[in-house]
């Protein structure tokens, strides 16, 4: 298929490439100066009020995908622009190789012992207070991060990406970074963050489920059980106080064989969580295998992306061409 049949696909793909091969930018990435940004404006426009908070993020989401928007209309005729603008913004809200690399840094940490430094390494993955926690716990935490951020850092933007091109892969992004910032259920929060944290629920609803049925597809080459996978996901998976981890972190957990869920400290509020699958604690080894299982949902998830775009591609070329002329005189 020609290229400009399918822009966005061979974007997702360049940029799902440039995310694998070299990661994150080292200096200025755009996700965390538009965290710098929001957090500046968030100083001058907080109020313990839900309506604030609604406008506040309706703000800064929608200038992001307002942004994207601008930049695809300005590309409109101009496929090979277009390509690079989705491979730059591809490669700016991915997350895998980063996800990879904590997690693997994790498992060497508590391999050789060193729970002080594991337990300041874990703030690269969740918010999670880390004070006192063992390495059973630090385990537990790392792999529920991988398993969660799987879904949030590369399943969906990947998926949105594909469904609403640059405006979705910034959009999906901004609405996920700002959850990450006011959307935890502190006494500034509460009422400030909701409307965030509801609107990145909504954005994960179809990703975390998708999320969850890659993992049972391909836990079998990370050495896992698909069927318990499934079996795991579908028991568990709305067990969990989030609508949308809870199904990756329980289908990670069926599929490796261990157990996931307990109890949590965040911000000083203690959150106890149901039971996720029914194997063992994970240890370090399991950590590395969850590793390897996230890239490749990662990889299949790309797969996933790159065949809606083209289908999205397909079901627009209908109606250009002469079909589309005829309409046009038609009417």
């Amino acid at each position: 298929m020609p290229l400009r049949q399918a822009v966005t696909a061979a974007g997702l793909i360049a940029g799902y490439a440039a995310d694998a091969c070299f990661g994150d930018p080292r200096r200025g990435h755009p996700v965390a100066a538009f965290g710098t940004a929001a957090g500046q404006l968030e100083r001058w426009w907080w109020a313990d009020s839900k309506p604030r908070g609604a406008a506040y993020a309706a703000v800064c989401a929608g200038s992001a995908a307002g942004l994207g928007i601008l930049a695809e209309r300005a590309a409109r005729n101009r496929p090979g622009v277009r390509f690079v603008l989705t491979v730059a913004a591809t490669w700016a809200v991915l997350g895998g190789r980063g996800l990879a690399a904590e997690g693997r840094e994790m498992a060497r940490l508590l391999e050789s012992g060193e729970l002080p430094a594991a337990r300041q390494r874990l703030s690269h993955l969740c918010a999670r207070d880390a004070t006192g926690l063992g390495p059973a716990e630090l385990t537990r935490a790392a792999t529920e991060s991988i398993a969660e951020n799987t879904s949030d850092a590369v399943v969906a933007p990947l998926l949105w990406g594909a469904v609403a091109g640059v405006p979705g892969l910034l959009g999906y992004r901004a609405v996920n970074t700002l959850d990450a910032m006011v959307g935890y259920r502190s006494p500034r929060h509460r009422n400030f963050g909701w409307f965030a944290a509801r609107t990145d629920d909504w954005a994960n609803l179809v990703p975390a489920r998708v999320g969850a049925v890659l993992t049972a597809v391909t836990a079998p080459l990370a050495g896992g059980h698909a069927r318990s996978a499934w079996r795991a996901w579908r028991r568990d998976g709305n067990a969990h106080p989030s609508p949308n981890a809870g199904q990756v972190e329980a289908a990670f957990a069926g599929a490796l064989d261990i157990r996931l869920g307990g109890t949590n400290t965040y911000h000083g509020e203690v959150e106890r969580r149901s039971t996720l699958g029914d194997g063992r604690p994970p240890g370090a080894s399991d950590l590395r295998r969850a590793v390897r299982l996230s890239r490749l949902v990662g990889a299949a998830a790309l797969a996933v992306a790159a065949g809606i775009a083209v289908s999205r591609s397909r079901s627009a070329g209908r109606f250009t061409g002469p079909a589309a002329a005829r309409i046009t005189v038609a009417g």
